[in-house]
């Protein structure tokens, strides 16, 4: 093979790495349950990362500062942004993809079947990846579930605020959804995506804290007149 083909190959290398990692976590779900599950995750992680870290330094002949790549830790702050930003919307676009290649292969309803499924897999998983990046305790409250929020992959790419607040709730609003505001350039209607959401944001609040109920303001399909695209009040139960 030329250096275009074994490139692309290493490429495929990677890619079948991260599929079989998740396997591997798929498997201990099934077979352990999540929070089990969870702890092994955590001990893997931990392990590659510095794994894989250590190896493609010393391959690449790059520095470390702090347990990330120097080149990454001495990024200029609007590039590393970009960057950030451009991860996000190939992660957003990649669900997309998924999301389109189901619909054209079998129709809408099993597309949207299958993407409440992964989100239910999905948002529980990201909850515990930002619980355990900004060490968050094991029941921190509202105030951990705003702090949540701004690390998940959404909050790259959409414009999110917290609304309104009281002594045992907050409500949240995506007042700009990059998937919507597309749909809407292009002259179609709202993806009903309400389904999605109630899975999404009911599991996400759930694993940071599981007293923390999830209540759907409005979504799409809903009809209700609103200036932002989706709104959910989420409430500790202290009781």
């Amino acid at each position: 093979m030329g250096n275009i083909e074994t490139a692309k190959l290493i490429l495929d290398y990677v890619h079948r790495t991260m599929m079989h990692h998740a396997m591997w976590y798929a498997e201990v779900k099934h077979q352990y349950g999540f929070e089990k599950a969870m702890k092994m995750m955590q001990e893997v992680c931990d392990i590659t990362y510095d794994i894989h870290l250590k190896r493609l330094s010393k391959i690449l002949d790059f520095g470390t500062t702090d347990g990330v790549p120097a080149f990454l830790a001495d990024m200029p702050e609007e590039q590393l942004m970009s960057l950030k930003e451009g991860v996000a919307v190939s992660w957003l676009a990649t669900d997309g993809v998924w999301f389109q290649t189901v619909e054209r292969a079998y129709g809408m309803f099993d597309a949207k079947r299958c993407n409440d499924s992964c989100w239910g897999q999905f948002s529980p998983l990201e909850a515990w990846s930002v619980k355990r990046f900004i060490a968050l305790p094991e029941k921190p409250g509202l105030e951990g579930l705003k702090r949540a929020m701004e690390y998940r992959l959404y909050a790259a790419v959409n414009k999110q605020e917290v609304a309104e607040e009281t002594e045992n709730s907050f409500v949240f609003r995506m007042v700009d959804c990059r998937v919507q505001s597309a749909r809407r350039r292009k002259g179609l209607e709202d993806y009903p995506c309400k389904s999605a959401g109630i899975i999404e944001y009911r599991s996400f609040a759930e694993t940071i804290d599981p007293r923390i109920t999830t209540e759907c303001i409005a979504c799409p399909p809903d009809t209700l007149e609103r200036n932002w695209f989706c709104g959910w009040r989420f409430t500790l139960n202290k009781d």
